[in-house]
């Protein structure tokens, strides 16, 4: 667990109604991490990633470009100690 870490971003942009929360779970288990992506009411994606910290910046990359019909134009993002409490990667309710 010492060389996991979480990524917390929120994707900003033409993100929603493009296959973006979808785009992410693919990329997420491409990439054997675990965690949620949910849309946000403000019209966002919010994602929360675990896994090891070279492989989140391969999906924080990821993130940037979105799925073919995305337009995005800003990922806020930080990294934080990561729980261990995901043993999968699904999509949330959207708040």
């Amino acid at each position: 667990m010492d060389d996991q870490s979480r990524l917390h971003a929120v994707v900003e942009g033409t993100v929603q109604g493009v296959g973006f929360r979808q785009f992410v779970i693919m990329t997420a288990v491409d990439l054997d991490l675990t965690g949620w992506v949910r849309n946000t009411y403000e019209g966002n994606v919010e994602v929360v990633a675990e896994g090891r910290p070279d492989v989140l910046d391969m999906l924080l990359s990821a993130l940037h470009r979105g799925p073919r019909h995305a337009y995005v134009t800003n990922v806020r993002f930080n990294y934080e100690t990561a729980s261990g409490e995901f043993d999968s990667c699904n999509v949330r309710s959207t708040v």
